[in-house]
């Protein structure tokens, strides 16, 4: 099965002085605007990091729920923050932090499934930066 999603960007000026706005098909985003500042500093809008960390906690999620269901486990809850560290113009670390709420199931079955979640992910994937993993029930 294929599934294609997309998204758009525009952008206008400098690189420093300009902005632009990100928009996706489905509409959550919708002329969502970015600059340097909302990169770089904390100016008020998005940027490329955050919606990759967006993408990336909400994928790691979804596959540790399909990860526990198929071994008879279901979450009643998945937090997941991740960070995403752009240093000197590339995107080394990921941070993945995950707490999650797992009736009956042992720390070293949360923990196996976790690093499963976190490796087969398919954001993940894509990334050759360092995953690095927090996993703890709650």
């Amino acid at each position: 099965m294929q599934i294609k999603r997309s998204a758009s960007a525009h952008w206008e000026g400098s690189g420093k002085e300009g902005n632009g706005s990100v928009t996706t098909a489905s509409g959550v985003l919708n002329d969502t605007q970015y600059s340097f500042n909302t990169r770089f500093a904390d100016g008020i809008g998005t940027n490329p990091e955050e919606l990759i960390g967006a993408a990336h906690a909400g994928c790691f999620s979804m596959k540790l729920a399909f990860v526990l269901q198929g071994q008879n486990f279901t979450a009643t809850s998945i937090d997941t923050k991740a960070t995403v560290i752009l240093e000197d113009g590339a995107i080394n670390v990921i941070d993945l932090h995950v707490r999650a709420a797992v009736p009956g199931i042992t720390e070293e079955q949360f923990l196996a499934a976790a690093t499963e979640a976190k490796n087969d992910c398919p954001i993940s994937q894509l990334f050759k930066a360092t995953i690095n993993l927090d996993a703890a029930l709650v």
